[in-house]
């Protein structure tokens, strides 16, 4: 299908739900969401933006920014995963609790404004990974547009390139606590070192990093091609000093690079729910 084909779908997809609350992260994904339902619907769309420990303030302040430059009405709740030990053990399915607190949130305050539609931004792609959380999105109603029209995240940029949205390329950032292995358990004060640890090499001039946590070490992730010149121009002392600070006590940087999802590969392919 034409990616024009796919837009009227999803256009058309929000003018028959009349009325739409989005779950917006202000990722690439749900902005995109956020925009063609306010292009369709107007002031019939609602984004909504959870904020907890586990989404830095930055993702936050850029959330806010580009719901103004949609033009879309944007209001912001608080979740509460950190209060559930099904969440903060950081189990395999760690994802199923935290989309279970989200929509759980999001369902009544849609239904209290007169929202009769919850959608997010789970794209095609996303249902050929390993994501727990899509699940208790759809146990609690919520549907997804670009998933059922068939967008991939190639299609997602491409279309909110297309849409003339300057993010179009901004980098995935899920939320702090993939950072961290599974069983690990996960803290606030955890999730505010790896996140102040993840700005400062931002402010530093990357963006598509990760850093991961694993007891008291940070391990630096970084685009393969990017970790030559990393080593060779940056005061390497620095960041260590920068990163004890924060609360680490060793840093190491990952010579394979970052690659989404890597710590999911300790996951056996049953959990995975794929054939070996």
């Amino acid at each position: 299908m034409m990616l024009t084909e796919k837009l009227e779908q999803l256009k058309a997809l929000f003018a028959e739900m009349e009325q739409a609350l989005i779950a917006y992260s202000g990722g690439v994904d749900s902005t995109l969401v956020a925009k063609i339902a306010y292009d369709v619907l107007g002031d019939r769309a609602l984004a909504v933006t959870a904020v907890s420990p586990s989404l830095l303030p930055e993702e936050l302040e850029d959330a806010k920014i580009q719901a103004a430059t949609i033009g879309i009405k944007h209001e912001i709740v608080q979740t509460n995963e950190m209060d559930n030990p099904n969440y903060t053990s950081n189990p395999v399915n760690r994802c199923y609790f935290c989309k279970s607190e989200l929509h759980d949130t999001l369902k009544p305050l849609a239904r209290n404004l007169g929202y009769p539609y919850v959608v997010d931004g789970v794209n095609a792609d996303d249902l050929h990974d390993y994501r727990p959380g899509i699940q208790a999105a759809k146990e609690r109603g919520a549907r997804s547009p670009l998933a059922e029209v068939g967008v991939t995240k190639l299609e997602i940029r491409q279309l909110s390139q297309q849409l003339n949205l300057p993010w179009w390329d901004k980098p995935a950032q899920p939320c702090l606590s993939s950072r961290f292995p599974y069983g690990e358990e996960i803290t606030i004060a955890k999730l505010q070192r790896v996140g102040r640890a993840e700005i400062y090499l931002r402010k530093l001039g990357l963006n598509n990093l990760r850093v991961r946590s694993e007891g008291d070490t940070a391990r630096i992730e970084l685009p393969p091609e990017q970790i030559k010149e990393f080593v060779l121009t940056t005061d390497l002392q620095k960041v260590v000093s920068a990163f004890q600070e924060f609360g680490f006590i060793y840093v190491t940087l990952d010579l394979e690079g970052y690659r989404s999802g890597k710590l999911n590969q300790v996951l056996q392919p049953q959990t995975l729910g794929v054939k070996a």
